[in-house]
């Protein structure tokens, strides 16, 4: 009998427009050079199992509590990414469980408030224009932007303008009096390591949970080269698709046991889990994206590799030598340098802005994102362009290079220095004159350029788009 909708289970065939709009957009990674900090490129068995079968199953609930039949191997599936998650960060699980149902970082956060925080409780979180994530609290003087800032009550902690590393002394002054709920070490762009043990001091100090967002930096957490958040931390969330190289899905890592021995010697245990995995779901979700799961899972199983240690530890010493590099050259790194896997660059030096930089770099094939740095007013106006190493490193690009790298960006910011004199002061006047007959044919060129050096390095993912 015919399918009565004629589908062929081909997309090149039921959907010609959306596989042609899929294969230019893997023509555009091969050719061009992929630096924003929070992507990167994810196997192709973690592709495999993002497509799979798996994404057919309604499954809320935990295992063996589900609120729908046939989800015996779906349990199975759900099971196998939670003991992989504890394994990839060494956690004993008598100590430490997962829920792995979150949708993203933002939702993990968001359920991490929601079960410990409570409606308008006090929450710090890294100042947005500082570095930190929407996710934290950021609001304005005029308006609450993210929803965490709508429901819970946001006070921000900031960095020293001065060395563009996070001011402990002034988050500890200012959390004994705000007295917040939770405290959160956690970044979106910065690029030093936290110091986890003096988090703690100050959350001890206040009474405050804290949680480490680890969304940026827990590949390198998992492959030892990064500070470790489970040492102090009494909730850790991370994003899986930066730099542990899976899918777009979120983690909740919280603590089990004993909390803390109280004076006459009765212990308080915590009393995380049902919270947390409440919260999740009925609290903030449906059922869980199995597909996701499954996939976390596969990119959790290869974190635990040697292999993945070493990429990681290429990573860190490919931002390193593309910040040594840009340094060289006379770009401003806030913070003078860099400890992990991202770089954030000034601009005010070269008389630009993060959204002519940006605009430039995208012209010739470098794909980067523009970024606050310290002393910015407005984050629609930023000075910085965030620079990070994992998509390039998942290519194999080692450190000689990212010098080569470093140069079509310098390259491109000249070009973008030049244009600007030439342009008027708004940006779309700069557009017009970088589009224009005297600056387009050398974007052009040097597109060509970073063209011919990109397609020489592979991507991973299917062959054949």
């Amino acid at each position: 009998m015919a399918d009565s909708w004629n589908l062929q289970d081909d997309i090149s065939v039921d959907d010609p427009e959306i596989y042609n709009l899929i294969k230019k957009e893997k023509d555009r990674q091969r050719k061009g050079l992929e630096m924003i900090a929070s992507e990167n490129f994810t196997s192709k068995s973690v592709l495999q199992a993002l497509g799979s079968c798996l994404t057919n199953k309604y499954s809320e609930g935990l295992p063996g509590n589900r609120y729908y039949g046939g989800n015996e191997i779906i349990d199975q599936v759900e099971i196998l990414c939670q003991k992989r998650a504890l394994e990839a960060f060494n956690l004993n699980p008598e100590e430490w469980g997962v829920n792995v149902q979150a949708l993203s970082g933002s939702p993990a956060n968001f359920a991490v408030y929601t079960a410990l925080v409570e409606p308008h409780g006090r929450i710090m979180g890294l100042h947005l224009p500082d570095g930190g994530h929407l996710s934290h609290g950021f609001m304005t003087n005029t308006k609450k932007v993210s929803a965490t800032s709508v429901y819970f009550e946001s006070f921000p902690y900031k960095l020293d303008p001065a060395t563009g590393l996070i001011n402990y002394d002034e988050l500890e002054a200012n959390s004994k009096m705000f007295l917040p709920k939770m405290i959160i070490a956690g970044i979106s762009c910065y690029s030093r390591d936290l110091d986890y043990k003096r988090f703690r001091k100050i959350a001890d100090g206040c009474g405050a949970y804290l949680l480490a967002d680890m969304a940026h930096v827990s590949g390198l957490v998992a492959a030892g080269v990064a500070p470790n958040p489970f040492e102090y931390c009494d909730v850790v969330t991370t994003t899986t698709h930066k730099t542990l190289r899976g899918p777009r899905s979120g983690l909740i890592f919280f603590r089990k046991g004993v909390r803390k021995v109280l004076k006459n010697g009765n212990k308080e245990m915590y009393d995380l889990e049902k919270k947390i995995n409440e919260a999740v779901f009925p609290g903030l979700q449906g059922g869980p994206h199995n597909h996701q799961i499954g996939a976390v899972a596969v990119a959790l199983k290869q974190a635990a590799t040697p292999e993945f240690k070493l990429y990681q530890q290429q990573v860190v010493s490919n931002a390193k030598t593309m910040c040594k590099c840009l340094m060289e050259k006379g770009f401003h790194i806030v913070s003078g340098g860099t400890d992990n896997h991202l770089v954030l660059v000034d601009l005010r030096n070269k008389g630009l802005d993060g959204a002519r930089g940006e605009y430039v770099l995208e012209h010739v094939g470098v794909a980067v994102n523009k970024n606050t740095c310290p002393g910015d007013k407005s984050a629609l106006k930023p000075s910085g362009l965030r620079l990070g190493a994992p998509p390039l490193s998942s290519r194999n690009l080692k450190d000689a290079d990212f010098v080569k790298v470093v140069d079509f960006i310098d390259e491109a910011i000249t070009l973008a220095q030049e244009a600007n004199k030439a342009a008027g002061s708004l940006l779309k006047d700069f557009k017009a004159k970088l589009d224009g007959p005297e600056f387009k044919p050398k974007v052009d060129s040097l597109k060509q350029r970073v063209e011919e050096f990109a397609v020489g390095f592979p991507l991973p993912g299917y062959d054949d788009w």
